[in-house]
């Protein structure tokens, strides 16, 4: 009898080689085209930017002259998409959306600034949707096609009509890749606005409700502050191919929006770091004094919109801008923001003096606290130094966000540096058994020693006296701003009784007082981890409240065995790894435009004021009434 041929995990061999075509490639690696999948809870997860690739061809349509309104309706799981542009060629409906380097994007002299170059958008909503139509109206004619998963399963004949030109795309996400999604409408109006803000007169009308900014940047900005805390008017600024608006208000770290040909690079790039390096030598010479950069940008609010031809970015996902000219053959990013912030910020506060002087009173009291602080950090930076040589507070994991991608791997690199994670939670069982548990190679932990200081109305100086602060800042490394950020996602992760709810709550405040850029680029998160566990001998359930719990007990019958974890640390290790896992149930720290933090953190963590009380009795009625499911 012939021996069987042995087979080497490392064989490289003809039947090592495997093509894909689109479909399979798209579903294969969705990470490559949309980052991670995620359930809706996040702003970022993949829901999000599949309705952003097809809202992104209509916006192309607008700043290319065509079409001022866009119809988006959410119902449910199903997304519809309409424009009124001039409609996708209908002899190209189907190559449109289901052939990779297929479109029109790829002749600058249609679509000069746009903000998809790739020909991969729709093309990875349709690879990943359950149910994707597309119909295009042109010129009194209409063509639909209907795919599942990216195949297609039904191509209409071109016919006649009355509908005025344009698109419409209807999407079902695929529930077995999107796992329980939801669309949370919060989130998709933030993204609607965003659209809005860069496309002045564009009007998007979602579910009924119709966004329109007539002043762009400026409305942006209005919107995202509270105009009692801002230290002086917003400038705004606009020249060919670029629009900025700044002020400062009393808040410590940065917040500055940055957009490429209308798309929201949530992790910057090269037109981020040329505003930031161009507002510091601007300002600088404006008042002829050499500022600290630190105190010129503390309390910054900002924003910053760039078009140009051709824009490279980091990934897919279009997060990052990349090395980049404005024009072919013309000035760098850095010298075109550079010249522009270099005459017309300068030319601004000439013309403008009381301006000028709030925004020098603003910086110098920066300054001074920045001077205050020098000699109780440099004490706690050697504490720190020694906390971490002498004990274990910090289990850190390999890949941080902060490190330079190697030239090998790039976008797997990246992939895993977006989920890189810092778990906070309290106590030596509960890290211990997250700890067990994590992926050492993106999780990390870090642990509380008792109940965190309430610092609601303290100033900075407390993160640097208060030991555990000093080391969860030094952990985090976000002393010098988020530009040093070593975890993409930071989640509290505290017991679900009254003692564990209390640290949460005084975390949050920590994070909301001192660092709220943080939860302003959507880095803060809660782990929401089973409060029961209800099992028979073939089946065991997880459940998040009494409803589940409920609905588990009626499945499983018989008198399942229930588990009430009343602690993080009640839950094993091996049970643990499924709730940290790819499926990690997390709520986002989540600020609605318009809430302003100091505002907030009064209401809930300041004196019990009648309007608090009365609150709490409201939602406590609420609770109670509500009807309990048999």
């Amino acid at each position: 009898m012939a021996k069987e041929k042995e087979t080497n995990l490392f064989d490289y061999t003809e039947e090592s080689i495997k093509s894909l075509d689109w479909k399979e490639h798209i579903r294969l690696r969705p990470g490559m085209y949309i980052g991670k999948l995620g359930d809706g809870s996040s702003p970022d997860d993949g829901i999000y930017v599949l309705l952003k690739e097809v809202i992104d061809n209509c916006i192309d349509e607008f700043a290319m002259g065509y079409g001022k309104t866009i119809e988006i309706t959410i119902e449910g799981k199903q997304v519809n998409v309409r424009d009124y542009g001039r409609g996708i060629p209908l002899g190209k409906v189907v190559d449109a959306v289901s052939k990779v380097n297929t479109g029109a994007k790829f002749d600058s002299k249609v679509f000069q600034k746009s903000v998809g170059l790739n020909g991969v958008g729709t093309k990875a909503v349709n690879a990943l949707s359950d149910y994707f139509k597309v119909t295009a109206f042109r010129e009194g004619k209409e063509k639909t096609a209907e795919f599942e998963k990216g195949f297609l399963i039904k191509e209409y004949r071109q016919e006649k009509t009355g509908e005025n030109n344009g698109t419409l795309v209807t999407f079902i996400p695929d529930d077995s890749m999107f796992r329980n999604f939801k669309f949370r409408m919060e989130f998709v109006e933030n993204q609607v606005w965003n659209y809005c803000f860069l496309n002045a007169g564009l009007k998007i009308i979602l579910n009924g409700k119709s966004f329109v900014s007539r002043n762009g940047l400026l409305d942006l900005l209005e919107r995202k502050s509270n105009v009692d805390e801002i230290r002086y008017p917003v400038i705004h600024l606009k020249g060919n191919d670029i629009e900025v608006a700044i002020t400062h208000n009393n808040d410590y770290g940065e917040e500055i929006y940055s957009f490429v040909n209308g798309q929201h690079t949530t992790q910057g790039g090269t037109h981020l770091q040329a505003f930031r390096e161009a507002f510091v030598k601007t300002i600088r010479e404006f008042y002829k004094k050499d500022y600290d950069a630190s105190d010129i940008r503390t309390g910054i609010v900002a924003a910053i919109s760039v078009k140009v031809v051709e824009p490279v970015f980091e990934s897919q996902t279009k997060t990052k801008l990349g090395s980049v000219n404005v024009d072919a053959g013309g000035p760098s990013m850095r010298q075109f923001v550079g010249d522009f912030l270099g005459k017309e910020l300068d030319n601004f506060l000439h013309r403008n003096p009381a301006v000028a002087e709030e925004l020098k009173k603003r910086i110098e009291q920066s300054e001074r606290e920045r001077k205050e602080l020098s000699g109780i950090k440099k004490l706690a930076n050697e504490r720190a130094k020694k906390a971490n040589l002498h004990n274990r507070k910090l289990r850190d994991c390999r890949i941080h966000l902060n490190e330079e991608p190697p030239s090998k791997n790039k976008e797997a690199f990246i992939a895993l540096q977006k989920e890189s994670t810092i778990f906070i939670t309290e106590g030596d069982s509960a890290s211990g058994s997250i700890t067990k548990a994590r992926n050492v190679e993106t999780q990390a932990v870090f642990s509380l020693r008792g109940k965190p200081l309430n610092c609601f109305g303290l100033t900075k100086k407390v993160v640097y006296e208060n030991e555990e602060f000093n080391l969860l800042q030094h952990a985090l490394n976000i002393e010098e701003g988020l530009d040093g950020l070593r975890y993409n996602n930071i989640v509290i992760a505290t017991d679900a009784d009254v003692d564990g709810m209390h640290i949460r709550l005084l975390l949050m405040t920590f994070f909301l007082q001192f660092f709220p850029d943080l939860v302003k680029h959507e880095k803060v998160y809660v782990l929401e981890t089973p409060l029961f566990r209800v099992r028979n001998k073939q089946e065991t359930i997880y459940c998040y409240d009494e409803n589940e719990k409920t609905a588990a007990v009626k499945k499983l019958g018989s008198r399942p065995e229930i588990t009430r974890f009343k602690g993080l640390g009640e839950i094993s290790p091996e049970e643990f790894a499924q709730f940290i896992g790819p499926g990690m149930r997390k709520q986002l720290m989540w600020l609605e435009q318009g809430d302003h933090i100091q505002h907030l953190l009064d209401y809930y963590m300041g004196k019990n004021t009648p309007d608090r009380q009365e609150f709490i009795i409201e939602n406590l009625k609420v609770e109670m009434d509500a009807p309990v499911e048999n």
